[in-house]
C-alpha cells in the first residue's frame, strides 16, 4: 500500500503579492491555469499502487484544498486531511501523518511525502522514480529524492551520495550539507556525487516511527499524546489535531530531526525535472522569453525594455526603457523589484505584517468555504462587494451590530433569511438587511449565485459578525 502524503503549508512570502497568507503559494496558478497543489495531487494520483491521498495542512486551507481537488483532478481515490492548528515545520507534520496511517493501515504501509509547492512536469519519470524509492523503502530504507544540480545554488541543501544499493539508481546517503557557500557548492557539483535536497521522501510508516523512537523520543511521545487526543474527534474526511498537545512539538524539519542522524538513509537521483518555484525570478524562468529577453503574463507592452518579467492580472502594463526588473501587478498591490533582488520580497511581507496591513494576508478577492467575495470599492461609511456563492452552499446565520446591507442579485437565485422572513430573491431583484437582524444567504440552485452587496454603517470591519449557526464549523 502506497499512500501519497501532501505537505501543504507555508506562506510563500517571496512570491508576494500573488502568494499571501490567506491564499498561499500552493494555490498559485501556473501559466497553464493549474495550481501547484492541483499538479501535486495529479502526480500523486499517477503513482502506481496509490490507495488514497492524505493532505497535511492548516485548518484554514481545508476548504480551499478540497476545491482544488474537485476542480483539478479526477478524484478517483479517497482524499483525507490532517489539519494543523499552527505551523510546526515538517518533522511534526510527517510524524503525525505516520501515526495516523499506522492506526489506519498498519506499520507496513509506505508513505510518499510530497511538497505541495514544487513543480514537476515529467510525470512518467517521476512515477518511475517513486517506484524505485518504494522498492528501497520496503527494504527498510528512509528514502529521499536528490535533484541533479544544474548550477552551484547556495539556497538549497545538498545530499552526499555514497555506494549504490543493488542494481538500481539508489545510493546510500553519507551526509547532508546545509546551504553551502558558492565555492563549496561548485566543488560538490564538480565531484559529481552530490544532489540538491528536494524535501520529498518515501518510507514505511513503521520504519519512520522507529527512527523517531531512536533519534527523537521526546517528540514521538508528544506526537503519540497528540494523536490520542485527536483520534476521538476524527471524521471520515479529516482529523483536526489537538491544539494543546500539538503546541508542545518542536518546530523542526524532518532533515534535522531524523534524516541527518539515521544510518539507513538512501537517495534516489531524480530523473524528472524539478523546481521549487521559490522566487519571482524562478517563476519567470518558466515563461518563454521574447527576442529581448522579456517574459510576460497578461496584457503587456514592452518598448525599449530588456530582460524583464511582467505579470498583470487584469489591466494593461506598459514598460518603456527599463532593464532587469520584475513587475507583478494585482488588483490591490504592485511589486517592482530588480531581478537579482527577488529573494528580498519576503522583507516586504514582514513590514506589512508588522504594521498590520491587510495586504500581507488577504487578496481583494477572498476565498470562503461557500465561495468568494471581492471588495470593489470602500470609503467612509460604505463598502461594495461582489459575492459569489457555490451551488448548494450557505453563508452562516449571522448578525452585524454596526452595518446594514443591501443585496442585489446579478445572476442565479438567492434564498434569504431576514429575521423571521425567508424569501427567494431572483436576478435583478434586491433586498435590505438592517443592522441587528439575524440573516443568512443561501444558493439553492445548480449555478453559481452572483450578488452585489452594499454595506453602510459606522463600522465595516469583517470582525463585526455574530454567528448563530454555521455548517462549516466556524465560530
Amino acid at each position: 500500500m502506497l499512500i501519497p502524503v501532501i505537505l501543504s503549508g507555508g506562506a510563500g512570502t517571496r512570491l508576494w503579492p500573488v502568494s499571501r497568507e490567506g491564499r498561499p503559494k500552493p494555490f498559485m496558478r501556473m501559466t497553464d491555469g493549474g495550481s501547484l497543489l492541483g499538479k501535486t495531487y495529479s502526480r500523486a494520483l499517477a503513482c502506481l499502487g496509490a490507495s488514497e491521498v492524505l493532505t497535511i495542512t492548516n485548518r484554514d486551507y481545508y476548504f480551499q484544498s478540497k476545491d482544488v481537488w474537485q476542480a483539478e483532478t479526477d478524484d478517483r481515490l479517497p482524499l483525507r486531511f490532517l489539519l494543523e492548528p499552527a505551523a510546526r515545520n515538517t518533522a511534526p507534520a510527517i510524524l503525525l501523518g505516520a501515526l495516523m496511517l499506522r492506526a489506519e493501515h498498519g506499520a507496513e504501509a509506505v508513505m510518499l511525502v510530497l511538497a505541495a509547492d514544487h513543480l514537476i512536469q515529467d510525470v512518467p519519470a517521476f512515477v518511475a522514480d517513486v517506484a524505485e524509492a518504494e522498492s528501497l523503502a520496503r527494504t527498510g530504507h528512509l528514502v529521499t529524492f536528490g535533484i541533479p544540480p544544474t548550477h552551484p545554488e547556495t539556497g538549497f541543501g545538498y545530499i552526499a551520495a555514497g555506494t549504490a544499493i543493488g542494481d538500481g539508481p539508489g545510493c546510500q546517503v553519507v551526509g547532508f550539507i546545509e546551504k553551502p557557500s558558492q565555492e563549496r557548492a561548485a566543488e560538490m557539483i564538480a565531484a559529481g556525487s552530490h544532489f540538491w535536497n528536494s524535501g520529498m521522501f518515501c518510507f514505511r510508516v513503521g520504519d519512520l516511527i522507529e527512527a523517531f523512537a531512536h533519534y527523537a523520543p521526546e517528540m514521538l511521545a508528544i506526537g503519540e499524546a497528540c494523536w490520542a487526543a485527536t483520534l476521538p474527534g476524527c471524521s471520515e474526511a479529516y482529523c483536526a489535531l489537538d491544539a494543546d498537545t500539538f503546541a508542545g512539538l518542536d518546530d523542526i524539519s524532518i532533515d534535522y530531526a531524523i534524516m541527518e542522524k539515521a544510518d539507513n538513509v538512501a537517495v534516489v537521483p531524480a530523473g524528472f525535472d524539478w523546481t521549487d518555484v521559490g522566487s519571482w525570478r524562478a517563476l519567470a524562468d518558466l515563461v518563454e522569453a521574447d527576442a529581448a529577453g522579456n517574459r510576460s503574463l497578461g496584457e503587456v507592452i514592452h518598448i525599449g525594455t530588456r530582460n524583464c518579467y511582467v505579470q498583470s492580472e487584469d489591466r494593461l502594463v506598459a514598460t518603456v526603457g527599463i532593464d532587469d526588473l520584475v513587475i507583478v501587478d494585482t488588483p490591490d498591490a504592485l511589486l517592482i523589484s530588480h531581478r537579482d533582488e527577488t529573494q528580498r520580497v519576503k522583507e516586504v511581507v514582514k513590514l506589512l505584517r508588522d504594521s498590520g496591513h491587510a495586504c500581507y494576508k488577504l487578496h481583494r478577492t477572498v476565498a470562503r468555504p461557500w465561495g468568494t467575495y471581492s471588495v470593489l470599492e470602500e470609503a467612509d461609511r460604505y463598502k461594495i462587494k461582489r459575492i459569489e456563492v457555490k451551488p448548494g452552499a450557505s453563508l452562516s446565520l449571522q448578525m452585524h451590530h454596526h452595518r446594514s446591507e443591501h443585496w442585489i442579485v446579478v445572476s442565479g437565485t438567492a434564498r434569504v433569511t431576514n429575521d423571521e422572513q425567508v424569501m427567494l430573491v431572483h436576478s435583478n431583484e434586491s433586498t435590505y438587511i438592517p443592522a441587528g437582524h439575524a440573516h443568512r444567504l443561501e444558493n439553492p440552485g445548480i449555478l453559481n449565485l452572483v450578488m452585489i452587496e452594499v454595506q453602510s454603517g459606522e463600522y465595516l470591519g469583517e470582525d463585526d459578525i455574530v454567528r448563530f449557526e454555521d455548517i462549516y464549523g466556524r465560530g
